[in-house]
C-alpha cells in the first residue's frame, strides 16, 4: 500500500494565510478609527459646532489618526512581504500614543459623561477603547525587524510634551482647553504641573514598556 502525504508546494510561505489575515484586521480597524473620526467631523457640523483648531487639539483625536495611518501603512507593507526600523519605530511611538489615550482616559476621563468627550457614543467606545486595544494587540503580535533602542524609544515622550507646551499656549489665546486636568482655572498651573510630572513618570514607564515588548516576538512572526 502507498500512503501519500499533504505536502507544501515548492516555495510555499507557510505563514502566508496568517499574514493575510493580519491585514485584513489591519485594514478593517484603520478603516474603523477613520469612520469614527469622519462620523464626529460630521456630527459637529451638522450641528454648527465644528472648530477645526479645536477638534484636532484633541490628544486623542491626534493619536487615532496616526493609528489609522499606521495601520494601513504597515498592512500595506505586509502585504508587501516588506518591513523596516524605520516603520518599526513609527508603529512603536503610535502604540506608545494610543497606550498613553487609553491610559488617560481611564484614570482621568472615565468619569465624565460620553456625550461631553463626543459628539457620537459609539465614537467614545472606537477612539478610547477599541482603536487603543487593536494596536497594543497588532504591536504585540504583528511582525517587527527588531528590538527598539531604549534611547529612542525615551524620544516618544517629547510627543505628549510638546503636545502639553503647546496647549498651555493656544489654551489662553483662544480661551479653551481640551482636558480638564490641562486647564489651569480648575486648579492652577500648580495643580497642571503636579498633574504633568506623574503623567510624564507613568508614560516614561509606558515608553519603556512598549520598547521592551519589543524585543520579543511570538515565534513564527519574526521574518
Amino acid at each position: 500500500m502507498v500512503t501519500v502525504h499533504d505536502a507544501q508546494p515548492a516555495g510555499a510561505d507557510p505563514t502566508a494565510g496568517r499574514r493575510r489575515v493580519t491585514v485584513v484586521a489591519k485594514v478593517l480597524f484603520a478603516l474603523l478609527g477613520f469612520s469614527a473620526l469622519v462620523t464626529e467631523v460630521a456630527t459637529l457640523v451638522a450641528r454648527n459646532r465644528f472648530v477645526p483648531g479645536d477638534f484636532f487639539s484633541y490628544f486623542t483625536v491626534e493619536s487615532n489618526a496616526l493609528a489609522v495611518a499606521s495601520l494601513l501603512v504597515s498592512g500595506f507593507a505586509l502585504a508587501q512581504g516588506r518591513s523596516s526600523h524605520g516603520l518599526d519605530l513609527f508603529r512603536g511611538a503610535v502604540t506608545f500614543c494610543m497606550t498613553t489615550t487609553l491610559l488617560i482616559f481611564i484614570v482621568l476621563l472615565s468619569g465624565y459623561p460620553a456625550s461631553t468627550l463626543t459628539a457620537v457614543p459609539w465614537d467614545n467606545t472606537v477612539l478610547h477603547y477599541l482603536m487603543p486595544i487593536a494596536v497594543i494587540a497588532d504591536w504585540l503580535f504583528a511582525s517587527r525587524v527588531g528590538a527598539i533602542p531604549l534611547r529612542r524609544a525615551l524620544l516618544w515622550l517629547l510627543l505628549p510634551l510638546l503636545y502639553l507646551v503647546y496647549s498651555l499656549i493656544r489654551g489662553p489665546i483662544v480661551d479653551w482647553y481640551p482636558y480638564p486636568f490641562m486647564d489651569p482655572s480648575v486648579r492652577g498651573y500648580s495643580g497642571v504641573a503636579i498633574t504633568s510630572v506623574v503623567l510624564a513618570v507613568v508614560l516614561a514607564l509606558v515608553a519603556v514598556a512598549v520598547a521592551f515588548v519589543a524585543r520579543w516576538t511570538p515565534v513564527g512572526t519574526r521574518r
